[in-house]
């Protein structure tokens, strides 16, 4: 799980226009909030890597795609959403793909959650 999202992370540095064409209107400084959620994907990925930190790093990584949610519901409610800098096969995603996507959050929620048990999390 935490290389996922060691990689995830660092795409938001590679590509962060991308990324920021899928934060909310009205939310303030994409691109800082792009590169914050960046550095947190990182982090709590490389820190669910160590059992001395792996439960802490797993409920951050809860927070963190509850906190990242908005987002993914703007892609799938965007009737005019063109992901520029996106591959051509990837950019125009079918809107039932886009809403099927948002149940995979509640998947990663219960995957980062299940990695918050202190016996699994080796304590």
């Amino acid at each position: 799980m935490g290389l996922t999202y060691v990689v995830a992370g660092v795409l938001h540095f590679v590509a962060p226009k991308v990324y920021e064409q899928v934060v909310p209107p009205g939310f303030p400084r994409p691109r800082t909030l792009v590169y914050l959620s960046g550095v947190a994907e990182v982090g709590l990925g490389l820190g669910v890597m160590f059992e001395r930190t792996r439960r802490v790093s797993a409920w951050g990584l809860v927070a963190l795609l509850v906190a990242v949610f908005p987002a993914n519901v703007h892609m799938a409610a965007s009737d005019d959403l063109d992901l520029q800098g996106v591959p051509e096969r990837f950019r125009n995603s079918s809107d039932a793909a886009l809403w099927a996507r948002l149940p995979l959050q509640a998947v990663l929620v219960a995957w980062a959650w299940w990695y918050t048990d202190a016996e699994r999390a080796g304590e």
